[in-house]
């Protein structure tokens, strides 16, 4: 297991997770860790329990003939993005998406194996808005609840304008949504927590980081570089899912 590895997968899944949203119940565990920098086998155990995320960390490492899914190359891809994502073949991922959410998607299954004949590559903000329900719901005309958490939801890269303890205020490009077609937006600005039970669990920040954010919470300083490549997958993701016919399917791990 690459330790550096497991640290980053636990940046980005603690927000949602100490929401109550998704993984094992280990949110004290896991902030622990991030507060200290360290990561232990017990980060692999807890990264296991991402019904959602793990699944596609081994398939983005098997493509890539990599051993660990928990490698510091693979969480990346998933979470922000990188090369590893154009190594899973169209087939592949479309047959994983459809054995491995056919189970909740129901009768819209095939329209998860759409997804990757529609561009897309096995990115967490793919994940948003191409598996869970919140497209289609906006579609059949809910815009408020389906918007709140796609926005939440979804990896985004943000510019840090001020830091107080305990939050950071974030510039970033916010979801709009024209009733038909769902896109990136103006910039708006936000407040984001950076820590958690009293204690900060974000890297140091200073006015003009760059930072990534997921659920309202930030989960690492970005270069330039690495910010690109989360707009440039998001992209992907909007316009994979867009291509796709994919309705309100009942698929909320």
């Amino acid at each position: 297991m690459t330790l550096g590895g497991s640290l980053l997968f636990a940046r980005y899944a603690f927000p949602p997770n100490a929401l109550g949203y998704c993984g094992p119940d280990a949110s004290p565990t896991m902030a622990e860790h991030l507060a200290q920098g360290h990561a232990d086998p017990d980060l692999e155990r807890l990264a296991r329990g991402f019904e959602g995320a793990w699944p596609y960390l081994r398939l983005i490492a098997e493509s890539s003939g990599i051993g660990d899914p928990l490698d510091e190359r693979v969480v990346e891809a998933y979470w922000v993005g990188g090369p590893l994502l154009d190594r899973v073949r169209v087939s592949a991922l479309g047959r994983f998406l459809g054995e491995t959410f056919r189970g909740r998607a129901g009768s819209r299954w095939e329209d998860l194996e759409a997804l990757a004949g529609a561009g897309g590559v096995p990115h967490h903000n793919l994940h948003v808005f191409g598996v869970y329900p919140w497209m289609g719901l906006l579609r059949m005309g809910h815009e408020t609840e389906p918007m709140r958490v796609l926005e939440a939801c979804r990896t985004r890269w943000a510019r840090v304008l001020a830091v107080e303890p305990g939050r950071a205020l974030v510039r970033s490009r916010t979801l709009a949504w024209n009733g038909r077609r769902l896109a990136l937006g103006h910039p708006g600005v936000s407040w984001a927590t950076t820590e958690a039970g009293g204690r900060e669990v974000a890297p140091r920040l200073a006015p003009g980081d760059l930072v990534a954010v997921h659920w309202d919470r930030v989960c690492d300083r970005l270069t330039r570089r690495r910010a690109r490549t989360l707009h440039r997958e998001t992209l992907r993701a909007l316009a994979a899912a867009q291509r796709s016919s994919v309705g309100p399917a009942a698929v909320l791990s």
